[in-house]
C-alpha cells in the first residue's frame, strides 16, 4: 500500500513539472481590438505582440461610424482603401484569422486612418515546444529554474511530506 501511495506521489510531481515546462501558449489566440479613432495603433501593436499564424483579430466599432478594411502595404501608407483586399462595415465586429505567415494591414476608409486608425500587423510562427536542455542550453535551463523556483520548491516539498506520510 505505501508503495503505491510513493509511486502515485512521483507520478503527481512528474505530472506538475511536465506542466510547469510547458510553454505558456500552444494554440491561437482572440486578440480584441477597440477600434475607435483617435487611438495610436503603433503603440496597441507593441503592447500585444507578438502574433502568430492562426490567431484571430477581432475588432469592436461603431455601426456607421468605422469600417475595417484589409488593404497591402501601399494602402496602408496612403490611406487609400480603392484597392481594398477586404473591406467589412457591417454590424459592430469583425472577426478576422491571421492564417499566413506574413505582415497584415488594416485601416479605417472613414477618414480616421489619417488620425492613425490603421493597424500593421506582422505574424509569425508559433515557436514550437521547448526541448529538453542539453549541456549547450544551460544557461537556459538556469534561466528556467529561477523563473520556476517557488513551483519546484513546492513540488519538492509536497513530494517530502507525501513520502513521510506513508
Amino acid at each position: 500500500m505505501a508503495g503505491r501511495m510513493r509511486v502515485a506521489a512521483a507520478a503527481l510531481l512528474l505530472a506538475l513539472a511536465a506542466c510547469a515546462a510547458l510553454p505558456s501558449r500552444t494554440a491561437a489566440n482572440k486578440i480584441s481590438i477597440n477600434w475607435k479613432p483617435n487611438t495610436n495603433y503603433s503603440d496597441w501593436v507593441a503592447q500585444h505582440s507578438p502574433f502568430y499564424k492562426d490567431d484571430w483579430l477581432v475588432f469592436y466599432y461603431t455601426a456607421g461610424q468605422a469600417d475595417v478594411v484589409q488593404v497591402d502595404e501601399a494602402g496602408y501608407n496612403k490611406c487609400d482603401a480603392s484597392n481594398a483586399i477586404y473591406n467589412y462595415s457591417k454590424g459592430r465586429t469583425f472577426a478576422f484569422q491571421l492564417n499566413e505567415t506574413k505582415t497584415y494591414y488594416f485601416i479605417c476608409s472613414y477618414g480616421y486612418c489619417f488620425g492613425g486608425m490603421r493597424l500593421a500587423i506582422k505574424t509569425e510562427k508559433l515557436p514550437p515546444p521547448s526541448l529538453p536542455p542539453s549541456a549547450s542550453h544551460r544557461s537556459a535551463a538556469a534561466a528556467f529554474a529561477r523563473s520556476h523556483a517557488a513551483v519546484i520548491f513546492y513540488a519538492v516539498a509536497l513530494l517530502a511530506v507525501l513520502l513521510r506520510v506513508v
